[in-house]
C-alpha cells in the first residue's frame, strides 16, 4: 500500500450542506419575521389604495361645482356628472348620499371581498360640502363619522 493511500484511509469525508435542525431553525426565523412584517405591509398597501378613493371624491367635487354653475342646486345622480360609480381598480364604490341647493355628501365605500374592506376604520370615506365649505371624514361602515380626520392624509 502506498503512503498516500494509507494517509487517506483514516480521514472522514467532509460533507457540505445544512443539517435538518439548521434548516428548521431558518424556516422558523423566516416565519416569525413574516408574521411580524406582513400586517404592516398590508396596512401600507391599503393606505396607498385610499388615494384612489380620494381622487375619485375630488373629481366628484369638481363635477358637482361645474353642475351647480349651470343649475340651481347640486345633483344626487352620478350620471348627471358623468361620474363613475366605482374607482378604476374597483376597491371603492362612489355615491352621493344627499344633495340639495347648498350642500351634498359624497361617499367612497370599500367593496366587500377586497382587501380594502379590512381597512380598519377607513372603509367609508366622506366629503361633505355645505354652504361652500367642505369637510372630510371617515368611518368604519356607516355614518355618522367616528373619527373625522383619521384616514385622510394632511
Amino acid at each position: 500500500m502506498s503512503r498516500r493511500t494509507s494517509h487517506l484511509a483514516g480521514c472522514r469525508p467532509h460533507h457540505r450542506g445544512f443539517t435538518t435542525i439548521e434548516l428548521l431553525t431558518a424556516v422558523v426565523i423566516v416565519a416569525v419575521l413574516t408574521s411580524l412584517a406582513l400586517p404592516s405591509f398590508l396596512g401600507s398597501i391599503r393606505k396607498g389604495r385610499r388615494s384612489e378613493a380620494f381622487g375619485a371624491l375630488s373629481s366628484l367635487q369638481q363635477a358637482q361645482e361645474r353642475w351647480r354653475s349651470s343649475h340651481s342646486s347640486y345633483t344626487s345622480t352620478l350620471s348627471d356628472l358623468n361620474a363613475a360609480s366605482s374607482t378604476s381598480s374597483g376597491y371603492y364604490t362612489i355615491a352621493i348620499a344627499a344633495a340639495d341647493n347648498t350642500s351634498y355628501t359624497a361617499t367612497a365605500t370599500s367593496v366587500s371581498g377586497t382587501s380594502q374592506a379590512n381597512d380598519s376604520g377607513c372603509t367609508l370615506l366622506v366629503v361633505n360640502v355645505s354652504g361652500g365649505n367642505s369637510s372630510v371624514g371617515s368611518a368604519s361602515t356607516t355614518l355618522p363619522l367616528s373619527d373625522a380626520q383619521r384616514c385622510w392624509a394632511k
